[in-house]
This record gives structure tokens, C-alpha cells and sequence, in this order.
């Protein structure tokens, strides 16, 4: 019986040692560890990629993308559709999966696609304005007729056929920071005018702020739409 006891107390005090000693290297010393690590040479992308403005402020992360809306008439109505404000580069359309109480920039609560295929509402196999209304086809419809409006301004009037495709479809996840070159530079005119600066200024700024290729072949082209922003408030700070 002695013989039982001491063995059971000698396994009991083993295994509280090796879980004294494994919280001590899982739960300390290896997250300090690869905290220093992330710090000591990926101090930006582990701290969430943030980008600032002139002033140091925090602005947002190169990896999420932000709405640049006006204010709501009526801040309480949750119907009241958010227009956009005219005088910055606006992003991809984000097409959210929910209401999101804690970041308003963004009306996202998860990331995700809508999961509709490219023909959803299609009329004899293209999108058209007879589209059924809620259908991918009559989002896609709608948000071309917008930034047409939206971008054509007293000297420069938008076609339908420049309208890339990423003006008027989300990103697979719905948060995408970027969009193409094409797209930024269909929104310069109306961004020149609205700020009351010079054309080939905002152009300058565009191609100032597009990233090539990873590695100088993998993606797409492409411009992060904080970035530009901020870099454009610095701009018409100065005029």
C-alpha cells in the first residue's frame, strides 16, 4: 500500500513538473522569443503593417482597405446608403457581409466573397440593366453607372469601355487595399477638380504611388489607395 502511494505522488510530482516546465517554454520563453524575433527584423508587417501620416498619426494598414465616404444625414439610419466623397480616391466596392459597429471605415464584419457566379442575373449571357435587382449582374450594372457619373467631370467624360474591372466587383475577400492603375488613373480628373489642383499633379502622384509586380512578375500592378490618399492630403496641404 506504502509502495502504491509513493508511486502515485512520485508520477503526480513528475507530471506537475514537465507542466511547470513546458508552460515555462511554450507559454514564456518561446513567445517572447519569436516576439523578439518578429520585432528585431519584421518590425513594420508585425505590427500590423501600419502606415502614418506627416504627423506620425496612425492611419490605417496597407493590408486592409478603408471607405472614404461623407457623412450620413441621418447617422442613426441604418438604410441610409453612404455616398462617396468625391474629393479622394475611392477604392474597390466592398460589397459587406455585415454591419460592423466597432471599425466604421469599413462595413465589414467578415471577410469572404459573395459566392455568386459571373453570370448571376445575366440576360442571354451578359449583364445589362434588366438585370434581377440584389443579383451580381445588377451590382455590377449599378456600380459602372456610378463611377461614370461620379468621374466624368466639365472637361473629361468617362467611357463605359475604360471602366476597369475592379471599379465595380469586391475582391475575394472584401477588403482589398488596392486597386489597379487604371482604375486611379480614371479618378484623376475628377480628384484634380474636386481639389481644385492641376491635372498632371495628380497624375504625378498616382504614378508615384504604383507598385510594379512582386519580384518583377508575380501579381498585378497596382496602387494602394491609403497610401495615395494620404500622400494626396499632404499635396493639397500645400496648395
Amino acid at each position: 500500500m506504502n509502495n502504491s502511494v509513493g508511486n502515485t505522488a512520485r508520477l503526480i510530482g513528475a507530471g506537475l513538473r514537465a507542466l511547470l516546465v513546458l508552460t515555462v517554454i511554450c507559454g514564456v520563453i518561446y513567445p517572447l522569443a519569436v516576439t523578439g524575433i518578429a520585432q528585431a527584423l519584421f518590425n513594420d508587417k508585425a505590427n500590423g503593417s501600419e502606415i502614418k501620416d506627416k504627423s506620425g498619426q496612425v492611419a490605417g494598414s496597407s493590408l486592409i482597405g478603408q471607405s472614404y465616404n461623407l457623412p450620413k444625414q441621418n447617422p442613426d439610419d441604418a438604410e441610409e446608403a453612404a455616398k462617396p466623397d468625391l474629393k479622394w480616391f475611392q477604392p474597390r466596392p466592398s460589397n459587406g457581409l455585415g454591419s460592423n459597429s466597432v471599425n466604421t471605415q469599413y462595413s465589414l464584419i467578415l471577410s469572404g466573397a459573395t459566392n455568386r457566379s459571373a453570370d448571376n442575373g445575366a440576360v442571354n449571357g451578359q449583364c445589362t440593366k434588366d438585370a434581377e435587382e440584389g443579383t451580381l449582374c445588377a451590382q455590377v450594372v449599378a456600380a459602372k453607372e456610378a463611377v461614370i457619373a461620379d468621374n466624368s467631370t466639365a472637361c473629361y467624360t468617362v467611357k463605359p469601355e475604360d471602366v476597369p474591372a475592379d471599379a465595380v466587383t469586391s475582391s475575394g475577400s472584401g477588403l482589398d487595399p488596392n486597386i489597379s492603375p487604371e482604375y486611379a488613373k480614371l479618378q484623376v480628373h475628377r480628384v484634380a477638380e474636386q481639389n481644385k489642383l492641376d491635372v498632371k499633379q495628380v497624375e504625378r502622384l498616382v504614378e508615384q504611388n504604383t507598385a510594379g509586380r512582386t519580384l518583377g512578375f508575380m501579381g498585378e500592378p497596382r496602387v494602394n489607395v491609403l497610401e495615395l490618399n494620404i500622400a494626396l492630403k499632404a499635396l493639397t496641404s500645400k496648395s
